[in-house]
Parts: C-alpha cells; sequence; structure tokens
C-alpha cells in the first residue's frame, strides 16, 4: 500500500501528537523532580537535585523499593513455573475443554483490578483462612503476572512446532531431557520477556495490592499514593516517580527484543 504526500504528512502529524498527549505528562514528571518549588511553580523557578538526594534518605521510600523488589521476584518465579507448564500442557496436548482452560488463565489480567482484589482478599481470609500478607500478596500478582508468560510460552510454542521434541524422543530421550534440552532453549528468550514483563507488572500493581497486602506491608506504589499529597513529600515522590520511568525502559525494552527475536528460533531449530 503506498500511501500519498499528503497522506503520510497527516498520519506523522496525528503520530506526534499522540506520542505527545501520552508523554509530556511523563516528562513534566521527570522535570518536576528537578523544580526548586514546592508547589510545582510552573515555569520552574530553578532546578535543583535536592530532592533526588532527599529521596534517597527516605527510609518509608527505601523500604518501598525493597517490598516491591521481593514481590515481583516472588511472583515472577511462580508465574514463570505455572505459566510454562500450563502453555506446554495447551500447546503440546489435546483434551477436553483445552480453549475454556486457556480462556480462564487469560481472563485474570483482562478483569477489573478492583474485582480480582476483592475476590482474592475474601478467598484468602473466609475459604483458606489466611490472614493477609507477604504470602497473599505474591499469590495475588501471580494470578495476573501468570499471564504474560503464558501468552509468550504459547507464542513461542506455535511457532517451533514439535519436530524437535518428537526427534529427541524418537532417539532415547525422555520427556523431562526432551524439555530441558530441546524445548528450554527454545523458549527461553520468550520466558525471559514474560519474566520482565511479569516483574514490571508486578512491581507497579496498586489495585489488587491495596486488597491483598493487608496491614504493615507498603510497596512503592502504595507509598507514592499515601504521601503523593503530603506537601513535604510531594517533591520526594515525584523523585522517586521519574526514577521509576527511568528504571521501566529497560525492562520493557528488552523484553521487546527478545519477545521479537526470531533469529534464536531460527538458529535453534
Amino acid at each position: 500500500m503506498t500511501f500519498s504526500r499528503t497522506t503520510r504528512t497527516v498520519l506523522l502529524a496525528l503520530s506526534a501528537l499522540v506520542l505527545l498527549f501520552v508523554y509530556a505528562p511523563l516528562a513534566l514528571v521527570v522535570l518536576n523532580s528537578f523544580n526548586t518549588s514546592r508547589t510545582f511553580a510552573w515555569p520552574p523557578p530553578g532546578l535543583t537535585t535536592h530532592w533526588w538526594g532527599a529521596a534517597l534518605d527516605s527510609a518509608g521510600a527505601r523500604n518501598a523499593v525493597v517490598v516491591s523488589v521481593e514481590v515481583a521476584l516472588m511472583a515472577t518465579a511462580v508465574a514463570l513455573v505455572l505459566g510454562t507448564m500450563a502453555a506446554l500442557a495447551l500447546q503440546r496436548f489435546r483434551f477436553f475443554g483445552r480453549d475454556t482452560v486457556s480462556l480462564l488463565i487469560v481472563l485474570p489480567i483482562a478483569l477489573p483490578g478492583v474485582v480480582t482484589g476483592i475476590a482474592l482478599a475474601n478467598a484468602f481470609l473466609t475459604i483458606f483462612g489466611i490472614e493477609l500478607g507477604m504470602f497473599s500478596l505474591v499469590v495475588s500478582h501471580a494470578t495476573f503476572c501468570m499471564v504474560t508468560v503464558f501468552n509468550n510460552a504459547v507464542a513461542r510454542l506455535r511457532r517451533l512446532g514439535g519436530n524437535l521434541e518428537e526427534a529427541s524422543m524418537d532417539l532415547g530421550a525422555g520427556t523431562f531431557r526432551t524439555f530441558w534440552s530441546v524445548t528450554l532453549p527454545m523458549m527461553r528468550s520468550a520466558l525471559l520477556a514474560g519474566a520482565l514483563l511479569s516483574f514490571a507488572l508486578s512491581f507497579d500493581e496498586i489495585i489488587v495490592t491495596t486488597f491483598t497486602a493487608g496491614q504493615g506491608i507498603q510497596t512503592l506504589p502504595i507509598w507514592i499514593y499515601q504521601n503523593l499529597f503530603r506537601p513535604n513529600q510531594a517533591p520526594v515522590v515525584n523523585v522517586v516517580a521519574a526514577a521509576l520511568i527511568v528504571a521501566s525502559i529497560l525492562p520493557i525494552w528488552l523484553s521487546q527484543r527478545l519477545a521479537g527475536t526470531d533469529e534464536a528460533v531460527a538458529a535453534a531449530r
């Protein structure tokens, strides 16, 4: 399809407008993290790195970052195991209700967070009799993190087919040996991409966390929400938000690179 010069110009202008609409608020957060004004006066009366030093000295922010990293790592580990196993079962075996099971696995990420949060909190407290805390938080995050791993793994398995696995088993390798030596190496980049997305998804999740964290556990998004409207803490919150924006770029970029890499798959095949 070939576009006229006018059409290309209009599309380019619309794309630039959309990008400006999306990224201008993020750029403002980064700029305000250097704003000398506590009220974020515009234009900034001056620039300073004082708030970055204050953020580093904030024990609440540091503890919240540690909790968020711990929860995200554990939820990602659980999601990797369960998502990979579910993808292998649904992609390599045929059984009654397979499509329904696939839908049920993907559904949690499409549900409103408030619904998921209420449902999980009720399940932990009433059905399982488990107090809300780190365990309930990790499990609740793993429910929707698993979807990203599952989707990436299923997509990769569909592209790979099963010829190499069948050849491995024909040569005498067992199921576990075939998985470890043939299937897993070919899925490695897709699983890593899913893990990076899962980590990012868990790290900044706030709605489900609000319902399932319980007392005494404060993740970074919760800390930001609770301190955002405090006059003395607002500049520090801007610094934390700016740092998160910068830190989020790397895993997203890596996941896109890994998920879109066909060379590794072609080489493996």
